[in-house]
């Protein structure tokens, strides 16, 4: 008897649909074609296994399988129920009237139990979009799927449920979230604050308007001096995520099998730190079945880079198309994928070896050539592309030992979103535009154009500061963020002022060259 029933496989962070045909006669043997992987065809002793252990017994038939389109590889253990329950539907061990209805997808164990799945969502879109009636998942990812609306997600924990399903015999309850309650209740819930920051007024300052520009930023300064005490509590200052972002990120950490069994929507920017030993595959993504890196992972987030001059350089140099392009490709011989990373880019380094250049009390033991040679170990091509650069230096005991908190993360968010909501007023008309940082150099010169005595302090800076070529712009946008965050909507003087001051490696003497 042939049957049909349908799955899902996912590329990129979007799902393709893929029809199941079971067809068993007279005969002992068992094919699955159809561009199956290794993974898939292993399916064949756990799901016989499985049917046997739960005492599902016909006698020997010839089943074949076909998983089409053919042309689409098939990975991963995830078509074990499908395959499992067209097996059974094919010897007449469960009805197929409601097959065609649902979609489903899960792994099997030897005992019938469902295990979860990576790609949960995506395939849930999917199934919504085609207008099924509902999916079924393992009970582990029905909270993740449930995100999508005006489509029923059923969890289930064993082969069992799914045959008493299907046979009248066994009622599922459909699992409900309430996607915005649980989203806006947790969008401001942060475990670090910046009122817990001693000092580095400036810093913050900094980041402050990075954030509202979604400028890249590199903080210099001595271990010890809080850097990465400080680009943890970034997060806590961005914008919040919207419904539509917040979905694309959930979509990205359900493809890489991020999201924990309890978890819906991701509603907070994600922050990814990755070691300085990763390797470029592990950064970008990649692999024998395409997997999102780090920088997808830290989409509509941030990705920090500490000890940047630490990272091997090839990693860091791929970085540089991602950074631009705010998405990446990853090409196969048979076909493509590609993940979005639209992310704030926030490094820390050492101004030199032994950490201590520029230290108000402690003496630097690195030669001049030693910082230079420390220092170009970041390229000039990735340096471009990082609009603040910030010197850090260690807190007083004064400051430390002060017991008032500082500003809160909430008071800096509020500046921090009216900022963003100017410029996305500025940048209705154009798409793909959202943030200051964004900006193209038609847009630079529309509205980032400085007046006369902004261009005359501008000259003197990069004549007296020898500051280099391409930190012109650079200081430009940066300079349009902090006139937005005064609300001023032309650049004054002493917004270039500042932004100047955000230019610490471009100068000329740094490191004693």
């Amino acid at each position: 008897m042939l049957v049909k029933l349908f799955a899902a496989a996912v590329q990129g962070i979007d799902a393709t649909l893929i029809t199941i045909e079971v067809n068993s006669s007279r005969g002992i043997n068992f094919s699955i074609v159809g561009l199956p992987d290794n993974a898939v065809k292993e399916s064949h002793e756990r799901i016989m296994t499985a049917l046997q252990v739960n005492g599902y017994q016909f006698t020997a038939r010839r089943i074949i399988i076909n998983m089409a389109p053919a042309d689409i590889r098939k990975e991963g253990s995830a078509y074990d129920l499908p395959l499992a329950i067209g097996v059974l539907a094919s010897v007449g061990l469960v009805q197929k009237d409601r097959l065609t209805r649902f979609m489903l997808m899960g792994e099997l164990s030897l005992d019938g139990s469902v295990r979860p799945i990576k790609g949960a969502l995506p395939i849930a879109i999917k199934a919504r979009e085609l207008g099924f009636e509902g999916i079924i998942v393992p009970k582990q990812n029905a909270r993740e799927a449930a995100v999508v609306n005006k489509l029923q997600v059923y969890g289930v924990e064993t082969l069992r449920e799914v045959v008493g399903f299907f046979n009248g015999e066994t009622a599922l309850e459909p699992t409900v979230v309430n996607t915005r309650e649980e989203f806006y209740r947790e969008q401001t819930d942060f475990d670090l604050d910046f009122s817990d920051v001693k000092g580095q007024e400036n810093v913050k300052r900094a980041l402050e308007v990075a954030a509202a520009g979604g400028h890249n930023l590199i903080m210099i300064g001595a271990p010890g001096s809080g850097k990465s005490m400080m680009a943890k509590r970034l997060p806590s200052i961005l914008p919040p995520l919207s419904l539509a972002e917040s979905l694309e990120t959930t979509k990205i950490h359900s493809v890489a099998g991020k999201l924990g069994s309890r978890t819906a929507l991701i509603a907070r920017r994600p922050f990814r730190s990755p070691h300085h030993s990763i390797s470029a595959v592990a950064l970008i993504g990649g692999g024998q079945n395409p997997q999102p890196g780090e920088i997808s992972l830290a989409h509509n987030g941030v990705l920090f880079a500490d000890e940047l001059p630490e990272f091997n350089r090839n990693v860091l140099e791929v970085m540089r198309q991602p950074l631009e392009d705010r998405k990446i490709t990853i090409s196969r011989a048979r076909y493509s994928v590609e993940f979005p990373c639209n992310f704030m880019f926030v490094a820390s380094m050492n101004p030199c070896p032994c950490g201590y250049y520029n230290h108000p009390t402690r003496k630097c033991v690195c030669t001049p050539t030693q910082v230079a040679r420390y220092l170009n170990r970041i390229s000039g091509p990735l340096l471009d592309r990082i609009d603040i650069q910030i010197e850090i230096t260690p807190v007083a005991f004064e400051e430390m030992s002060d017991t008032r908190r500082g500003e809160s993360s909430a008071a800096i968010r509020e500046r921090v979103v009216r900022a963003r909501q100017i410029q996305s007023e500025r940048y209705r008309s154009c798409p793909g535009i959202h943030c200051n940082a964004q900006m193209t150099s038609s847009l630079l010169a529309e509205y980032a154009q400085p007046d006369a005595a902004s261009i005359a302090l501008l000259k003197q800076a990069m004549t007296r500061l020898d500051l280099s070529a391409r930190a012109y712009d650079r200081i430009l946008k940066v300079a349009r963020t902090i006139a937005d965050l005064d609300g001023s909507p032309a650049i004054q003087a002493m917004h270039i002022s500042e932004a100047i001051g955000y230019r610490s490696l471009d100068r000329g003497a740094w490191g004693g060259n």
